[in-house]
């Protein structure tokens, strides 16, 4: 059986002002990976002196998101009323649960001078007895993720447990996700561990069973089976997975629930402006609803 179950070649999404995503997850080849329903890609955009990243506070409910740079910084708020600059390597997992509004900006700092920003955004799932918890949000250092390195392979455990090693950020589900750079010529092994594994790759080319994988492309992996990773030259890449979520999820716009019947009341709660959608620093623009498909 090879080894990449189902290769994804992510499509572009335009976000406005410039900023552009690849979107890997969902996908038509492939809605989910454990519990993560959405993988989007940034970057590296080079944004000059005055211009940044301005997305405008909207509302979550049923996920949690994960942001994690790789270059640049990024400002967080949200209705709770959490503030929190995001920095390279750093955890920022927010839970919208039962719902919560938020926006990510630019810094002024970075703002001003003109900078880089790159990075990842994931959405994990909630399980079903979770989907209507509080909504909060966690920051996590350095720290709080342990790092193996050697022979060329240097792997950061974001979440969950990977290479007999656990993170500190604390989850809903099992779940893993992991940030690996690879030298030329070094290999690294994925364990089978869990039901459900794919790799991003975001620099480099990497080889699997003789077959070579270019980046900006979601490689969902065979279960049942470790999977030995060979990097051609620089790489790095996402691992991530864990356990399948308790039945499917239905996403639209900003919003995932088990229930079809959840999401139509999420739209109606934003257009009649039934969310806490007051975010404090934030509080003159919000990103209305998506008008309905033709």
């Amino acid at each position: 059986m090879p080894h990449v179950e189902t290769l994804i070649v992510p499509r572009t999404s335009d976000l406005g002002d410039g900023v552009h995503v690849r979107r890997a997850l969902p996908s038509a080849q492939r809605r989910t990976v454990g519990p993560f329903v959405f993988l989007d890609e940034m970057g590296p955009i080079l944004f000059e002196p005055g211009k940044g990243m301005d997305v405008r506070p909207h509302p979550h409910i049923g996920l949690s998101t994960v942001t994690y740079l790789y270059e640049g910084a990024m400002m967080h708020r949200d209705g709770v009323g959490h503030v929190q600059e995001i920095l390279p390597g750093e955890v920022n997992w927010m839970t919208a649960g039962r719902g919560i509004v938020h926006s990510e900006r630019s810094p002024s700092a970075e703002r001003g001078a003109g900078h880089r920003l790159a990075g990842l955004q994931f959405w994990v799932g909630l399980p079903s007895q979770h989907e209507e918890t509080d909504p909060g949000f966690v920051h996590y250092g350095l720290d709080a993720q342990p790092t193996l390195e050697g022979d060329g392979v240097r792997a950061q455990i974001v979440a969950g447990s990977l290479f007999g090693k656990t993170s500190s950020v604390q989850t809903l589900s099992p779940l893993f996700l992991g940030d690996i750079m690879m030298q030329p010529g070094s290999t690294v092994v994925i364990p089978a561990e869990y039901e459900e594994r794919a790799a991003y790759l975001s620099r480099g080319t990497v080889e699997i069973e003789g077959q070579t994988y270019q980046p900006g492309q979601l490689l969902v992996l065979q279960a049942g089976q470790p999977v030995t990773i060979r990097a051609i030259d620089d790489v790095r890449f996402a691992i991530l997975g864990g356990e399948p979520l308790d039945g499917p999820r239905f996403v639209w716009w900003n919003f995932v629930s088990s229930r079809k019947d959840r999401i139509e009341q999420a739209k109606q709660d934003w257009q009649r402006d039934r969310f806490d959608q007051v975010v404090p620093g934030d509080e003159t623009e919000y990103i209305p609803l998506p008008p309905p498909k033709a």
